[in-house]
């Protein structure tokens, strides 16, 4: 009866059969190492809470071995500059300018209170603001001799500049003297132009210079001032000589 229960029953009794053939073809697909990680994963797990108190005990200790060696290379630089402290404080006893310099410090005891300032350090405060006042007026005179100073010697540089002469502005011209005809006595004429004096006025070398029809011409240099002879001025005063001038033509004119 009870065995014809069963049998109507959906039961998976060879449930095993199906897990190991599962379990066997992973393990084809995956390799041993996916069958020896699932063998150790099985005996690991009992052994999981010893195994973490071991790695537990092995970081303390290498803890503990940094912390030693922390503490002994706090200790030689500890030593280091203690060292260098006592070496500094050595030298600044040995150098001079530090004896000459370092102020005097009063050890007072607890008991023993400060003395009030006498009336000697109250004399001296006041004959300093009496220096003080006395080397303000001197920085009063000193600007007073310094602008003097400065006048005098802008004075000295206008004279100066007044006694130089000042530049003139000249122009050399050339001049072309014509005559009326080949009768005309040019040495009279030469003569007649060079009577021509102004001030500011300078003549210079001449010379005849040949035209055509055995006439000829002077051609004669000069030197004029230019704010004191112009070229108008020089043409009119030439051309009074209306016997021996016929005109006056510039052939060249340069500044100077």
């Amino acid at each position: 009866m009870a065995t014809n229960f069963l049998a109507h029953e959906k039961i998976w009794f060879d449930k095993f059969k199906y897990d190991d053939a599962e379990r066997k073809f992973y393990e084809q697909m995956n390799g041993p190492v996916a069958g020896c990680s699932r063998q150790s994963s099985g005996p690991g797990a009992s052994s999981g809470p010893s195994g973490d108190h071991s790695e537990l005990v092995t970081r303390i200790a290498s803890l503990e071995v940094e912390n030693q060696s922390l503490q002994g290379v706090v200790r030689d630089l500890q030593q280091a500059i203690c060292k260098l402290e006592a070496r500094l404080s050595v030298l600044e006893k040995s150098s001079p300018a530090h004896r000459a310099t370092a102020p005097q410090t009063q050890h007072v005891s607890p008991m023993r209170q400060v003395e009030p300032p006498t009336k000697k350090a109250a004399t001296a405060a006041e004959d300093d603001e009496d220096d003080d006042i006395d080397l303000f007026g001197s920085d009063e005179e000193d600007d007073k001799e310094a602008v003097r100073l400065r006048e005098e010697r802008l004075r000295q540089y206008a004279e100066k500049k007044a006694k130089k002469p000042a530049l003139v502005a000249k122009s050399s011209i050339l001049l072309d003297v014509k005559p009326w005809d080949d009768e005309t006595d040019m040495s009279q004429l030469e003569a007649c132009v060079r009577s021509v004096q102004l001030d500011g006025l300078t003549w210079g070398g001449s010379k005849l210079v040949p035209v055509g029809y055995g006439i000829r011409k002077l051609q004669i240099q000069c030197v004029v001032e230019d704010d004191k002879v112009g070229t108008d001025l020089l043409e009119e005063e030439i051309t009074k000589f209306e016997e021996h001038v016929q005109s006056v033509d510039i052939a060249a004119f340069n500044k100077i």
